[in-house]
């Protein structure tokens, strides 16, 4: 049992991969386009997703159809597998349907909307109203040939109706169970002392083969341990499925790895759920020794002596209930980026593409806006002498406006920085801790939860002021905030890796920081190489965004801080629709 990596004495857990969280969509429309003459129109809803990178359109699945309402409410639902760290394009086609063909090409077209799943789960109370409209082209199922929407009666750029969309996670994804279990006569193992006994859990998979999701400490010279209390998520544990077999495998530990396997049982999520009973001690069996010997029993007995599952807080329940997340970007000015005039430069303003900076910013900035519904941004500089006394700043606003750095949408970010280009002049050195501390003091404004702060730094050098950083960060890990550093050009970025934190946390004057919080990647690691820069592009911002979600519920958990309940829909779908005139 070599490779199996236990856990050392004493350490933590080392649970496996968690499913995705899983969200379901809801559908209604209102005053959709009457297409029939002598009744109203026979709506169906299809749904088109894109995979990352991709510009085809796949269909994903298509409600039922609704006889005779202009104002239908979908019974079946869409689940989709729900990634905060990716931006998931969603497109919904409406149909009236006249016949009994699967091929939409013969039914009419009622309107279509676009949107991302973000978007949706971002809308306060996660529900999303959107115009339908005809669009310039629709595209048929199954990737066949586009065809003018007006081919079907239908006008380009007409209204035609309103889609409203309820995203819901799956309740199964939240429940978490905390378990504690003792054993009792293990076998012995060790020559000059007893067993150092740890367990390991395996939820089973469709196909039979099974995935660890959990282990336990190991507990030192014993036979009977009595292992700590551990929380799991129950999709961890059983993806959902309470009857799938869970099996445990017990083990005594050793310091070269070897592990020497004492025996094991199995249970299921709905055994364990019984609680401590006679139905939860279990016979440990070495299935090897049992063959060999026939007065051979077992290699012990393990036993549950707690449970209890609550259902934890998600991701999702906070932004349901009204957090923002407020989305600020500082970007290095500093003149190792090179003159921007020239192409050499990591800031050149090429006329055909975009530059490192600008593609970074883009990437990420295109998902965070989902979650933020005024959509402003703050964008700072850092590093430049600025007008009109050409002063060195490490905290200029790129839009001129030191009251209100706040610049509309990405697109607002990307033209500020362009300007900024053209009016500072690079300089140095690189100092991070001023724009830290800057989106510090508004996350330490609005400590309620009704707020989270994420700042995405751009930068293409070695810091020069590492420990005013460090203390900054740990500082800043108090406070409801996150902070993503990507890295341009080519640079050794070792000092950012030691920011990120995740081997050492971060520290400084001996305080170590109470959360990670950094997230560092260098951009080259996701251009080098060829292939499709979009694709590329969506790969960086799914690795700087991924450890949002766990940062931000570390943050609410560490401050006792519960959602606050999703806002009343004003037509929730089954709601009586006033007639129409």
């Amino acid at each position: 049992m070599a490779g199996l990596g236990a856990p050392e004495p004493g350490s933590g857990p080392g649970p496996g991969p968690v499913p995705a969280t899983r969200v379901e969509l809801t559908v209604s429309c209102r005053q959709l386009l009457d297409k029939d003459t002598f009744s109203k129109s026979d709506p169906l809803c299809v749904l088109y997703t894109q995979r990352p990178g991709s510009r085809q359109w796949r269909e994903f699945g298509r409600t039922e159809v609704i006889d005779n309402s202009l104002n239908p409410d979908f019974l079946r639902k869409f689940v989709l597998d729900y990634f905060f760290e990716e931006k998931q394009n969603l497109r919904f086609d409406l149909y009236d349907v006249d016949s009994k063909s699967p091929d939409l090409s013969k039914h009419d077209f009622l309107g279509q909307a676009f949107c991302t799943l973000g978007e949706i789960v971002g809308s306060a109370g996660s529900r999303l109203e959107k115009p339908l409209t005809m669009g310039t082209v629709t595209t048929h199922a199954r990737g066949r040939r586009p065809a003018p929407a007006v081919s079907n009666g239908g006008i380009p750029g007409k209204k035609c109706g309103t889609i409203i969309l309820i995203a819901e996670e799956l309740g199964n994804c939240r429940d978490v169970a905390t378990l504690q279990f003792c054993a009792n006569k293990l076998d012995k193992k060790d020559f000059f002392g007893k067993s150092d006994p740890f367990m390991v859990f395996y939820r089973s998979n469709e196909d039979g083969t099974f995935t660890i999701c959990h282990k336990t400490e190991v507990v030192r010279n014993t036979l009977n341990p009595v292992w700590q209390a551990f929380a799991i998520p129950v999709r961890a544990l059983c993806n959902g499925d309470y009857d799938r077999a869970i099996k445990v495998e017990v083990y005594d530990w050793d310091r070269d790895g070897s592990h020497d396997f004492i025996g094991e049982f199995t249970t299921s999520y709905r055994e364990l759920a019984r609680g401590q009973s006679q139905f939860n001690v279990y016979e440990v069996v070495n299935p090897r020794k049992k063959m060999k010997k026939k007065k051979y029993l077992n290699s012990g007995t393990v036993t549950l002596l707690s449970f209890a599952v609550e259902s934890d807080h998600t991701f999702l329940d906070y932004i349901r209930g009204g957090t923002q997340i407020n989305f600020t970007v500082a970007i290095d000015f500093t003149a190792s980026n090179g003159n921007p005039s020239q192409s050499t430069s990591l800031h050149y303003l090429s006329p055909y593409q975009l530059n490192a900076y600008a593609m970074a910013l883009k990437a990420v900035g295109e998902i965070i806006q989902d979650y933020d519904s005024d959509k402003m941004f703050p964008a700072l500089g850092f590093g430049a002498k600025i007008p009109p006394d050409g002063h060195v700043s490490h905290e200029f606003p790129l839009n001129g406006d030191a009251a209100n750095p706040a610049c509309s949408g990405i697109e607002g970010v990307l033209e500020a920085y362009h300007r900024s280009l053209r009016s500072v002049q690079l300089y140095g050195p690189t100092n991070f801790a001023p724009v830290v501390n800057h989106v510090a003091r508004s996350a330490a404004a609005v400590l309620d939860g009704s707020q989270y702060f994420v700042l995405l730094i751009i930068t293409d050098g070695v810091i020069s002021d590492m420990a005013q950083t460090k203390e900054a960060i740990v500082n800043a890990a108090k406070l409801p905030m996150s902070i993503i550093i990507v890295g341009v050009g080519q640079a050794e970025f070792d000092a950012m890796v030691e920011l990120d934190g995740d081997d050492i946390r971060i520290s400084s004057r001996g305080k170590v920081a109470e959360r990670d919080i950094v997230q560092f990647v260098p951009f080259r690691d996701y251009v080098d190489g060829g292939g499709s820069p979009v694709l590329s592009m969506a790969r960086l911002a799914k690795d700087v965004l991924a450890e949002i979600p766990d940062q931000f519920i570390s943050y609410m958990k560490a401050r006792g801080i519960k959602p606050q309940p999703a806002p009343p829909s004003p037509d929730p779908p089954g709601s009586p629709v006033p007639p129409q005139p």
